[in-house]
């Protein structure tokens, strides 16, 4: 989007009594834009964050034609929230139908390694977790999963929210796509993260009262 208002703006919002227009940022907004957008919403942003959170808006805009002020939110919390990954998702195939057994194929980064594999399921996301456990080796449990829409439309982000735990750990972990099955494998790998951190934590403790 550029720079000069004029360029983009029907009228001039204050012909009409308004301070500023509430546009919606989509596919063609550029970082001037984006920038100034977080700014009204409250966000300071350094450069690496900036450059990150831009870099999500645009694989977002990719999805769906108009970004809400709730997406914009939810990429910077990501940004500015996220810990450091162990596990990261590259990708995830479904195959599922009314008379198909559902089948996930996942491929999963660890460090500069991507590992495959792929599980069957009693529906797509349980196929997906099984194939996730398959490449995590850990014996989870999931104890909750809770799905919401964060913006309005047919392509609005939809935000998955999970509670796993492992040995006496509960964690939760969220993520959020315009796509349900992506968003519930994300949302399962941030939480495998979150557990895999305290337990680690954890073991520090420990070694710190050993001595």
């Amino acid at each position: 989007m550029l720079k000069e208002k004029a360029t983009y703006e029907i009228m001039i919002p204050s012909s009409i009594g308004l301070k500023e227009s509430d546009l919606i940022l989509g596919k063609l907004s550029g970082k001037h834009a984006f920038q100034e957008r977080l700014e009204k919403l409250g966000f300071q942003l350094s450069a690496s964050q900036l450059k990150k959170a831009f870099d999500s808006f645009k694989e977002l805009a990719d999805k769906k034609r108009e970004i809400f002020d709730e997406d914009l939110i939810f990429i910077v919390e990501e940004q500015t929230l996220q810990m450091p990954e162990v596990y990261s998702l590259e990708y995830i195939h479904i195959v599922t139908g009314n008379k198909i057994l559902p089948t996930a194929t996942v491929k999963i980064k660890k460090k500069d390694h991507i590992f495959q594999e792929a599980a069957c399921g009693d529906g797509p996301i349980d196929a997906a977790y099984r194939a996730i456990d398959k490449v995590c080796g850990l014996n989870l449990t999931l104890v909750d999963y809770s799905i919401q829409s964060l913006t309005k439309g047919k392509d609005a982000l939809g935000e998955v929210r999970v509670k796993v735990k492992g040995k006496d750990t509960l964690v939760s972990g969220r993520g959020a796509s315009t796509d349900i099955i992506e968003a519930s494998a994300k949302a399962y790998l941030n939480a495998i993260n979150r557990w895999l951190s305290r337990e680690e934590k954890g073991d520090e403790r420990k070694g710190r009262k050993a001595k």
